[in-house]
């Protein structure tokens, strides 16, 4: 066992699953759903007692096997039924919770609003208040910590599967706080039950908290990875390769038509808080541009106290978008289910951010006005932190 943090799996599992005694358990799970000494939650809440009657599972299945925007299996597990939320239904009906009392959720999170798991979450906890059934968060690290905050904040009118309620990009909470913040927005407002981790503190990387890292998708396998996705993640919304295909996502970024040193060159002028940029060529072994060779940059954190990785990206789109004018171009809907809105605006949760960028606006400027939303966040998010 890890000699700093215990996850709210372990917490639970501590006390022999007290909290399910004599409850038909639904578990929300996927691949990173493991405890520190290698067994997977499953096996941890039965053993301890818990009576799990079925299983569903986010986007990327629940092993982790599948890649971005795919349609998970549905079937099932063993004597379990194994139910998709990430294709025909994204809200469990009626019919998939009449087998359970309790919907345990087990995820880990990276921190950032457009990682669809918290969504998954929220849906969850709608289909269940309206069904009249229970819910339990087991809490596990935000791994970027929870002392930066980060981004626009989602505005109305841009609510999608990749962002529901108005949190900023990079969100600093934990998945259990950020239950107990949704539980406050619905219909008629339900706590859940957070089991909260032991040992945590706001100001702990993922690597400070003694657990392993399992990768909680298959394209975040590293805390690095982790750091720089609430800015890069963003490249998405373009037609840029976002690393999908390389051994390094969402820190590599470029495509055919890059000059690799003349876009380094220009970021080195920015002088960009915590990063560095090394010019490099990649091949994509899948995704866009698979098999093409692309000009690009890595991105290289520094520092990551300092880093801003929203306000990175801001700045390497805008110099792309100057230097390479004729070429560089936003992604066109469809994107996560929706049809009408620019992805790049799906994933910012606003349009300011892309108008900014085609204006010319300098990044700092950009930034600038996503502060008056982070601080009412701020305020806001002060109600639900569990941890000091």
């Amino acid at each position: 066992m890890n000699g700093k943090v215990k996850t709210g799996l372990e917490v639970l599992a501590g006390h022999k699953c007290a909290e399910l005694h004599n409850r038909r358990v639904g578990l929300l799970l996927h691949g990173a759903s493991y405890s520190p000494d290698m067994r997977s939650t499953l096996r941890v809440l039965t053993e301890a007692g818990a009576n799990i009657t079925c299983l569903f599972g986010p986007q990327h299945g629940i092993y982790g096997e599948t890649q971005d925007n795919m349609i998970e299996w549905e079937g099932r597990d063993g004597p379990l039924p194994v139910h998709s939320l990430y294709g025909r239904n994204r809200k469990p009906t009626k019919e998939m919770l009449s087998s359970m009392d309790t919907l345990v959720i087990d995820l880990q999170d990276v921190g950032t609003r457009f990682y669809t798991y918290i969504w998954t979450m929220f849906l969850c906890m709608q289909a269940c208040a309206e069904a009249g059934k229970r819910v339990v968060v087991l809490d596990r690290p935000n791994p970027l910590g929870g002392m930066m905050m980060e981004g626009p904040v989602l505005e109305k009118g841009f609510e999608t599967f990749i962002g529901m309620a108005p949190i900023p990009v990079r969100h600093g909470l934990t998945i259990g706080e950020l239950a107990l913040y949704f539980g406050s927005l619905l219909p008629r407002p339900e706590k859940p039950l957070v089991i909260a981790m032991e040992g945590w503190r706001r100001e702990f990387y993922f690597d400070e908290t003694g657990l392993p890292w399992f990768m909680p998708s298959p394209n975040m396998p590293t805390q690095d990875t982790a750091i720089v996705y609430p800015g890069f993640g963003m490249v998405e919304g373009t037609n840029l390769s976002e690393g999908r295909g390389t051994t390094r996502p969402f820190e590599i970024t470029g495509a055919p038509y890059i000059d690799p040193d003349k876009l380094a060159s220009a970021l080195l002028k920015e002088a960009l808080p915590g990063v560095l940029f090394r010019p490099l060529r990649f091949q994509p072994a899948f995704d866009k541009y698979q098999g093409e060779l692309c000009g690009g940059i890595q991105v290289h954190v520094t520092d990551r106290e300092a880093c801003c990785p929203c306000l990175s990206i801001v700045s390497v789109l805008s110099a792309i978008r100057r230097l390479w004018p004729d070429k560089f171009d936003w992604r066109q809907p469809p994107f996560e289910y929706e049809n009408t809105l620019l992805p790049f605006d799906m994933l910012a949760g606003e349009a300011s951010a892309r108008k900014g960028i085609e204006r010319g606006m300098p990044a700092m400027e950009i930034a600038g006005e996503w502060e008056d939303g982070l601080a009412e966040f701020r305020q806001t998010a002060k109600k639900f932190m569990l941890y000091d």
